[in-house]
């Protein structure tokens, strides 16, 4: 009665934010749900015949859930997410008592939800899942997570308390992602990408994982995706992933740009493939015709411009986002840099990241946001001589002012490109679509 009392409360509360159009109500039913029976999910869930997938790391996880969705649903299966990307424990109760009806019935036989990576422990303690997917683990938001082996360490104690039924794919070219294997008492799936697509030698400015999991010692790289992802060795301990090479990656159509996202597309078919049964080819025929989630790659018509939007929050995820922007010789590019919640208020991260190479072949960058000014002197401390600051940099305080300016500086054959942090994304996609998120 507790829970179906949370149910109706949190069903209530979402249609007052529908019928006084308050927002998407993607937090508070769960949290009004939580409030009343702090154990709802979990309730919820003990007589459902529903398989779970969580996905958890720092970068990919809307893009990965989205991938997986979309082959799932091809291949005859009915899923529900957290859609909104509310990926917090009042989120997960909110998609919840959204799908279900008065009764509690739910009729999809999957749920994907994508997991905040401080948040995954708090919500294993709500959930057993039938899978878990890690992704990565870069330095976001300091001041709030710490530094990546405090997440690392939190995930390896929840993962302990972890049944045999869980299974786990593990993206084998994060040492602290791999690590997690010696944790793990299920069955465990390895990804990665295709070994051309290694092509970098040396570690850049934004790597967080230099050092082996197990002993500390400095690992020894044979080959570089990004950041600290690659083929590494420990010269002292063994640790390594160059010892598993079979099976690690599905051949799929070329869908998004990038090879950060190589890999999310490795994570979901590998997920399908051995969580779901799903063949290799099937998926990868359920692939075509994918369409980027919000903010990640997604193109936006506006005022005669195609204008592209590449969430950008730490270092390795700008970084990913300007070997994309880059392809262009000549790029028009908005950087909006925010320190608010969802976005950490350490915005120090700037200062790891590559935007010489942007400075040099860069038309135009617009910097905007609260902390447009940090920005700006990033990228002042970019450019080789002054004359080149006045010329190409333009700082508006006002978002509006700066994406009328991404307008006037994007030629209408070519494209523009927008780098925000997260609620920047938000704020500028309401302005670009008329439409919010959240």
């Amino acid at each position: 009665m507790k829970t179906l009392f949370s149910l109706l409360a949190g069903k209530f509360t979402n249609s007052i934010i529908k019928e006084f159009d308050l927002g998407s109500g993607s937090t508070w039913p769960g949290h009004i749900a939580l409030k009343i029976n702090p154990e709802f999910i979990k309730d919820f869930l003990k007589k459902k015949k529903l398989k779970v997938v969580l996905v958890a790391g720092t970068n990919g996880k809307t893009t990965t859930t989205k991938l997986l969705r979309q082959i799932l649903e091809t291949n005859n299966s009915r899923v529900f997410q957290n859609e909104e990307g509310a990926n917090l424990v009042n989120g997960l109760a909110t998609s919840i008592l959204k799908e279900a009806t008065i009764f509690g019935t739910i009729h999809a036989d999957t749920a994907l939800f994508e997991v905040d990576e401080n948040n995954l422990p708090h919500v294993l303690k709500q959930i057993t899942p039938d899978a878990i997917v890690f992704l990565n683990l870069f330095r976001d938001q300091l001041d709030r997570y710490g530094e990546v082996h405090t997440i690392a360490k939190k995930w390896k104690k929840a993962l302990a308390t972890l049944p045999n039924s869980t299974s786990i794919i593990l993206n084998i070219d994060d040492p602290e992602i791999k690590n997690l294997a010696s944790h793990i008492k299920g069955e465990i799936h390895y990804y990665s990408i295709p070994q051309n697509l290694l092509s970098k030698k040396q570690l850049s400015h934004d790597t967080d994982s230099t050092h082996c999991p197990v002993c500390n010692t400095k690992l020894k790289y044979s080959k570089i995706a990004y950041s600290h992802i690659g083929k590494y060795t420990c010269p002292k301990c063994s640790f390594t992933n160059e010892d598993i090479t079979d099976n690690l990656y599905i051949e799929t159509p070329e869908i998004l740009e990038g090879i950060y996202n190589v890999y999310n597309i490795s994570a979901a078919c590998k997920t399908a493939q051995h969580i779901f049964n799903i063949p290799s080819d099937d998926i990868s025929q359920s692939l075509e015709g994918f369409t980027p989630a919000f903010g990640r790659q997604e193109k936006i018509e506006y005022k005669k411009r195609s204008l592209l939007l590449l969430l950008s929050k730490n270092p390795a995820g700008l970084n990913q986002s300007l070997s994309v922007v880059l392809k262009d010789p000549q790029p028009t590019v908005l950087l909006a840099l925010n320190d608010r919640i969802p976005d950490g208020k350490d915005v120090s991260w700037i200062w790891d990241t590559d935007t010489e190479t942007l400075a040099k072949n860069a038309k135009s960058i617009i910097v905007t946001g609260d902390r447009a000014y940090d920005m700006a002197l990033r990228i002042k401390y970019s450019f080789g001589n002054a004359s080149e600051i006045q010329r190409k940099i333009v700082i508006h305080e006002n978002t509006k002012d700066a994406i009328k300016e991404l307008v006037k500086f994007t030629p209408p054959d070519k494209q523009g490109y927008i780098l925000p942090t997260y609620s920047a994304m938000l704020e500028i996609r309401k302005i670009l679509t008329g439409k919010g998120i959240l």
